[in-house]
């Protein structure tokens, strides 16, 4: 959501210190997380699920989110959609500012490399249909350069004022650098079923 408000603020040239129109954007723009959160993520009716993921959405929206207008417009939409029906959601303040209640809090952790190495191949898919790209130094300095930006974000929204990123008291923590994305799925509906999170065994959980 925050990433869909900010590619809207790159559309409109809006600078990062308008915090008065940069909420009005927020609380405007309609975005629709559909098919259940599987499926495409629209913003004013648009397909903006790759759009969303460019390094310069990224950046922008890690600015963005500090905005105390942006997030309170934010915020309530999530609440809004968690008082319609159970739900996952994820985000760097949803265990702890979006809803402290919740039922199960994980708190996914992996290294800055295996983080900067998985959003280089997400990119290289992206833009060329599932190819991984090099392997030599050009794609060594793109995972380096993307890490400093990683870096960057995780300090800035660590150290800002409105809701920080910070684990929560009672969330699970989860290493996910040596796990498969199919091993972090089965982790977490281990821990969703040991926890009695409305979930029954784990062929349930994966159709839901």
């Amino acid at each position: 959501m925050y990433r869909a408000v900010a590619l809207k603020a790159i559309r409109l040239e809006l600078g990062m210190a308008d915090h008065d129109r940069l909420g009005s954007v927020a609380r405007e723009a309609s975005v629709e997380l559909t098919g259940h959160g599987r499926g495409p993520i629209l913003l004013d009716g648009e397909d903006v699920t790759l759009a969303i993921r460019s390094e310069d959405v990224s950046l922008t929206a890690s600015v963005i989110s500090t905005i105390p207008e942006v997030r309170i417009a934010l915020v309530e939409q999530q609440r809004e959609i968690g008082r319609r029906e159970s739900c996952v959601m994820e985000g760097r303040d949803i265990g702890t500012v979006v809803f402290p209640n919740a039922d199960l809090k994980v708190f996914l952790v992996a290294s800055l490399e295996e983080r900067a190495r998985r959003r280089y191949e997400q990119s290289v898919e992206q833009r060329a249909a599932g190819a991984r790209g090099d392997t030599g130094d050009g794609a060594e300095q793109a995972i380096a350069e993307i890490a400093r930006g990683i870096a960057e974000r995780d300090e800035r929204d660590s150290t800002r004022t409105d809701s920080p990123l910070c684990k929560a008291e009672d969330a699970v923590e989860v290493n996910t650098t040596s796990l498969t994305i199919e091993q972090q799925v089965d982790r977490v509906i281990e821990l969703a079923i040991a926890r009695d999170a409305g979930l029954t065994d784990g062929r349930e959980a994966r159709r839901r």
